[in-house]
């Protein structure tokens, strides 16, 4: 694979998370559920996801 290549998947990856996570974020919203989150790796936190996609978190 050439640089152009990977960099390309890369980006196509990097997309095809972003869409995969906000779609897990939705439904768990729609059924009101929460998401856990630790962004330390040591601070456990658990904010529920409708939260989380308004943006009143992190």
């Amino acid at each position: 694979m050439s640089n152009k290549e990977v960099r390309d998947f890369s980006e196509k990856l990097k997309q095809g998370l972003e869409l995969a996570e906000r779609r897990m974020l939705q439904e768990k919203a729609l059924r009101g559920e929460d998401i856990i989150v630790s962004s330390d790796g040591k601070t456990i936190q658990r904010i529920a996801a409708k939260e989380l996609i308004a943006g009143n978190v992190l």
